[in-house]
């Protein structure tokens, strides 16, 4: 293998960065825990920030974002179903939700 091959994105300053706003996402995901919103709102919320916070490892922890296109196609169909299947449980966590006694 020679030197030109390996890697050269993603050196110790980007990994800072994306680790910083990866602190940050958390952050807003607790500062949002604390406050008193619908709970279909504060799913929606909290599960888009997981999904950002979840592309941004896969992208630069994972190096996916180094791959060859191809390699990031295999893993689409796989995301699409994990999305498809979220919306398919959360109607039933509304349900036991509305179960609870008050």
């Amino acid at each position: 293998m020679d030197q030109t091959s390996k890697h050269s994105e993603g050196g110790v300053k980007v990994f800072l960065v994306v680790w910083f706003w990866l602190l940050a996402l958390t952050g807003v995901e607790v500062f949002l825990g604390y406050k008193a919103f619908e709970v279909r709102i504060m799913i929606i919320l909290l599960m888009g920030l997981s999904v950002i916070k979840a592309s941004l490892i896969i992208a630069y922890f994972m190096h996916l974002r180094y791959e060859k296109p191809s390699m990031a196609a295999t893993l689409m169909p796989a995301l699409v179903m994990v999305i498809l299947l979220m919306f398919m449980v959360f109607p039933d966590s509304f349900r036991l939700l509305a179960m609870r006694p008050h």
